[in-house]
């Protein structure tokens, strides 16, 4: 965005912060400020969650959010060990998001950009229809589930059996990361935004308009997980 764009956009309307974001902010901070050091165990979950007021369900999403961001690591029968002070490149599943974001780059641009000049009017139907149903779709872990099915359709719409192979590689990290970015980043609805743009590229048939739409939606994953990574710890 350029100076003029920020100086005439609206002002952002603040998110409003949930149970868990909190635990996970109250939790990070603590490891970041040095009040919980590295090879410290944190205390258990049930001493936590008396502590911090919340539920199970609410302080483990944190506890998984923790170890995303590779700040801490869960030792069966043995609790949550702080294994780093600083959020330095999450992890999803196998893979770094740095990697993933790399990847993504190289493969899912220029895939959309085959996508749009080989697609059919099934693919066209089966990527509407998918589109309609996420932004429809209230349940997180379904529209989480919804989001790989889109970039898989994308890829199979190139008509090049590796590159859905490729996606299908990745797609556990790519589930993980959309879980990640939406609890963290509130990501959904400009995410619908973004590939309701890359549909409508397909459709028009712009291999340019399609490469485009992708590589704004990556741009945004990668500002989103950057901005998440670089939050400033509260006390």
């Amino acid at each position: 965005m350029n100076l003029s764009d920020s100086q005439t956009a609206a002002p952002a309307v603040p998110r409003r912060v949930s149970a868990m974001e909190a635990v996970l902010a109250h939790l990070r901070g603590a490891i970041e400020s040095g009040a919980y050091e590295i090879g410290d165990k944190l205390p258990s979950e049930a001493e936590l969650c008396r502590t911090l007021e919340v539920s199970r369900p609410v302080l483990r999403e944190a506890l998984r959010a923790l170890q995303t961001m590779g700040l801490t690591v869960s030792r069966t029968g043995k609790g949550t060990f702080v294994v780093a002070a600083t959020v330095e490149d999450p992890t999803f599943g196998d893979y770094a998001a740095s990697d993933l974001l790399e990847v993504r780059r190289h493969v899912e641009i220029p895939v959309a950009g085959y996508a749009a000049s080989r697609r059919t009017p099934e693919d066209l139907d089966h990527l509407a229809h998918l589109l309609d149903r996420m932004e429809r779709e209230t349940d997180t872990t379904a529209w989480v589930a919804m989001d790989t099915l889109f970039h898989l359709a994308v890829a199979e719409a190139a008509q090049n059996p590796v590159f859905r192979r490729v996606i299908e590689e990745i797609r556990d990290a790519l589930a993980r990361q959309s879980a990640f970015l939406n609890q963290l980043g509130g990501r959904r609805e400009q995410s619908n935004r973004e590939h309701r743009a890359i549909v409508e590229a397909l459709t028009d048939g712009s291999e340019q308009d399609a490469r485009e739409a992708m590589a704004h939606h990556i741009d945004r994953v990668e500002t989103t997980l950057t901005d998440i990574v670089r939050a400033t710890r509260t006390d």
